[in-house]
């Protein structure tokens, strides 16, 4: 089992930066994938960005220019740089994995989510 842990959320003001942090921990023999997704209220979630372990990058088109994501693999942690955020972000954010080898079997993980709130 992994555990995620995230941190940063909060509120701030349109044109604000925010910065998500999230770690893993737990048994782990490889996270491969790590990323954020959110969820707005009414809304389904969807992926905000996420880092292969190699380093290729995907992006919401929403966001892309002004959120940066970026993983430290020795350490297990993912965070999201979010910056001239903007009231459409407002959202509970979810830090995500994937962890396992092909032969043991992959698993997909989630974080208790971390509200952001973009509001003047």
């Amino acid at each position: 089992q992994v555990q995620l842990v995230e941190s940063g959320g909060g509120l701030v003001q349109p044109g604000g930066s925010l910065r998500l942090s999230c770690a893993a921990s737990g048994i782990i023999l490889s996270i491969n994938t790590m990323g954020w997704y959110r969820q707005a209220p009414g809304k389904q979630r969807e992926l905000v960005a996420r880092l292969t372990r190699g380093g290729i990058t995907n992006y919401a088109d929403s966001v892309q220019g002004r959120f940066t994501i970026s993983r430290d693999n020795a350490k297990n942690t993912v965070s999201l740089q979010m910056n001239t955020l903007k009231p459409e972000d407002t959202a509970v954010y979810y830090c995500y994995c994937n962890e396992g080898t092909p032969l043991r079997g992959m698993y997909d993980f989630w974080g208790q989510g971390t509200q952001v709130t973009v509001s003047s």
